[in-house]
C-alpha cells in the first residue's frame, strides 16, 4: 500500500501501471493467488462506467452538450457577473452525467467562442470607453484557439483579464462540483459504491436518490459560495446587480444578447440524434431514480428472485448498449449507429478502468492480510474525540493529499484505512467514507490537482497562484459545507447517528 501511495503521488509510472502492482506482489508474496486477485480488476463498477461512457459519446458525438450549454447562458443575461454564473451553471450541470474532463473540454470551446463574438460585435460598433457593462474588449486574446486574430494590446486591460480568469476558473471548479451531486459523477463516487458493494454486501443506505439527496444541496451551497467568491477575487465587491432590477436593456446590452442568441441560432433545429440522445439521458436518470428510492418500494421489486442482481450498472448498460444498435439516420440511408466502437474506444477512461481495478484489489489485498484491522486497532483512540472532529481530521487530510494525486488514487488509499477506522471506533461506516468520498473531488489548488484544472490553465489565462488564491478558498467553501450537510440532513438520510447491523462489531482485544 506504501509503494502504491508512492507512486501514485509521484507518478514515477504510468498510474495505472502502478495499479498493477497487486497482480504481481500478492501472489509472490503469498498474500492472494492470482486468480483471486485477477477477480478485483474487472467488476460492477467498470459495467457502470462502460454504460454512462456510452451516452457521454452520444451526447458530445451529436452536439447536445454545445445546445443545453448554449441555452443555459442566454438565459442568464449578459452581465460579467451572471454570464459567469451561466457558463458555471451549465458546466456543474453536464459534469453530473458525465466525466469532469469531458464537461470542461465540452464547455470550454463555447466559453472562448462566446467571448470571442462578444468581442467582435464591440469591435463592430459597440466599443469604446462607454462599455461599463462587460469592459470584455480583447478579453480572450490570449486564447490557444484565437491568438492569431486578434490585436494583444486590449488585452492589459484589467477588467477583461480578470473577468477571462474569473471565467476560465469558475468553469473548472463548477465541473468538480457539479460531478460530486451523482454517484456515476466521478469515478471517486463511483469507487466508494463498489467498495461498499464488496466490503458491506448487505448495506442498501447508498443508491442514486439519497445520494442526490444528500450532496445536490452541497452542491448549489458551493457553486454559488464559489461564484461569489471569484466574483469578488476577480472582478470586483459591487454585488448591487443582485437586488437591481434589470429594467430597459441598454443598445449595447442588446447587441451582446444577439451574438448569443445568433450563437444558438447557428446550431439550427433540433436533430432527431440530439432527440434520441436527450430522451435515453432522461430515461437512465428516471430509471436511477426509481430503482430502489428507499421510502416506497422500486421497480427494482418486479424482480423478487434477487432483488440485489440489478443494479445502476444493469440500467446503464442497456441504455449504453442501446445505442450500437439504433440507427442514427433511420432505415432510409446507410446504416450507422448512434455511436460506433471506435468512437466509444476513444472516449473510454481505461487509465481509470485499470486504477480502479487495483485499488479493489489493493483493498482486498488489505482485509485478506489483516493489514486493515492492525490499522484500525492503531487508530482506536481517535474514537475519544468527536464524531465530527474525527470526520474533520479525515476530510482535512483527504484534501491536502488529493491535491498532489488523483482522485481516484487518493480514495482508493483511504477507504480500506477508514472503514475499520470506523468499526473500530464504532462509528456508522458511513459517517466518515461519505465525507472523505466527497473531499477527494476537492482539488482546487494546482493545474496537476486534476485534468479539469490542466484543461483551462492550457488556454494561458490564469497563472498558478491565480489557482492557488482561488483554490484556497473554494477548499474552505466545500469543506464547511459538506460538514454542514453530514451534520444535519445527512444524519437522518443515511442514519448516521447509530451503528448498522451491516457493519461487524469490532473487538479491540481480539488476538
Amino acid at each position: 500500500m506504501l509503494l502504491m501511495a508512492i507512486y501514485w503521488v509521484t507518478e514515477v509510472i504510468p498510474l495505472s501501471m502502478t495499479a498493477m502492482l497487486p497482480a504481481i506482489l500478492f501472489p509472490l508474496l503469498g498474500i492472494m493467488s492470482s486468480s483471486n486477485v485477477a477477480k478485483e480488476y474487472f467488476n460492477n463498477f467498470h459495467f457502470l462506467l462502460v454504460g454512462v461512457v456510452c451516452l457521454a459519446t452520444s451526447i458530445e458525438k451529436w452536439g447536445l452538450h454545445r445546445r443545453v450549454a448554449l441555452r443555459l447562458v442566454t438565459l442568464v443575461g449578459v452581465n460579467p457577473a451572471w454570464l459567469l454564473l451561466g457558463f458555471m451553471s451549465g458546466c456543474a450541470f453536464l459534469s453530473m452525467w458525465v466525466q469532469n474532463t469531458s464537461a470542461v473540454t465540452m464547455v470550454m470551446p463555447i466559453v472562448d467562442a462566446v467571448l470571442q463574438q462578444i468581442l467582435k460585435a464591440h469591435e463592430e460598433g459597440y466599443s469604446g470607453e462607454d462599455n461599463p457593462t462587460l469592459e470584455l474588449d480583447g478579453t480572450c486574446t490570449d486564447s490557444i484557439l484565437y491568438k492569431k486574430n486578434v490585436p494583444t494590446a486590449s488585452c492589459r486591460r484589467r477588467q477583461g483579464r480578470m473577468l477571462c480568469k474569473a471565467m476560465c476558473i469558475g468553469i473548472a471548479y463548477s465541473s468538480s462540483i457539479g460531478g460530486i451531486t451523482t454517484l456515476p459523477g466521478t469515478s471517486a463516487n463511483l469507487i466508494f459504491s463498489e467498495y461498499l458493494n464488496q466490503v458491506y454486501p448487505d448495506c442498501n443506505s447508498i443508491n442514486f436518490g439519497n445520494w442526490l439527496l444528500l450532496c445536490l444541496p452541497i452542491s448549489v451551497i458551493m457553486l454559488l459560495l464559489t461564484w461569489f467568491w471569484l466574483y469578488w477575487l476577480f472582478i470586483g465587491s459591487d454585488f448591487k446587480f443582485l437586488w437591481q432590477c434589470r429594467g430597459e436593456q441598454s443598445e449595447r446590452e442588446r447587441a451582446v444578447k444577439k451574438v448569443l442568441e445568433d450563437e444558438y441560432k447557428k446550431l439550427g433545429a433540433i436533430s432527431s440524434q440530439e432527440i434520441f440522445t436527450g430522451v435515453v439521458f432522461v430515461v437512465m436518470i428516471l430509471l436511477w431514480l426509481t430503482r430502489s428510492p428507499g421510502f416506497i418500494p422500486g421497480w427494482g421489486s418486479l424482480f423478487p428472485h434477487k432483488s440485489n442482481y440489478i443494479t445502476d450498472a444493469t440500467v446503464a448498460l442497456v441504455l449504453g448498449v442501446l445505442l450500437f444498435f439504433v440507427p442514427a439516420h433511420g432505415p432510409s440511408r446507410k446504416y450507422e449507429s448512434m455511436i460506433s466502437w471506435k468512437e466509444f474506444q476513444a472516449s473510454m477512461p481505461w487509465q481509470v478502468a485499470l486504477l480502479v481495478g487495483g485499488g479493489f484489489a489493493l483493498a482486498k489485498g488489505a482485509e485478506e492480510s489483516g493489514l486493515s484491522l492492525w490499522v484500525a486497532r492503531l487508530m482506536t483512540p481517535l474514537g475519544d474525540l468527536p464524531v465530527l472532529a474525527t470526520v474533520t481530521i479525515a476530510c482535512l487530510i483527504v484534501t491536502t493529499l488529493t491535491e498532489v494525486t488523483s482522485n481516484a488514487a487518493t480514495i482508493t488509499i483511504f477507504l480500506p484505512i477508514l472503514s475499520p477506522l470506523a468499526e473500530a471506533i464504532h462509528v456508522n461506516p458511513l459517517y466518515i467514507l461519505i465525507p472523505a468520498t466527497l473531499c477527494t473531488s476537492f482539488s482546487f489548488l494546482l493545474p496537476v490537482s486534476n485534468p479539469p484544472n490542466a484543461v483551462v490553465y492550457a488556454y494561458g489565462h490564469i497563472t498558478i497562484m491565480d489557482m492557488v488564491k482561488a483554490g484556497l478558498g473554494v477548499n474552505m467553501i466545500g469543506v464547511l459545507a459538506l460538514l454542514l450537510a453530514i451534520a444535519t440532513w445527512g444524519i437522518p438520510l443515511f442514519s448516521l447517528d447509530t451503528y448498522p447491523e451491516w457493519a461487524p462489531t469490532f473487538n479491540s482485544t481480539t488476538p
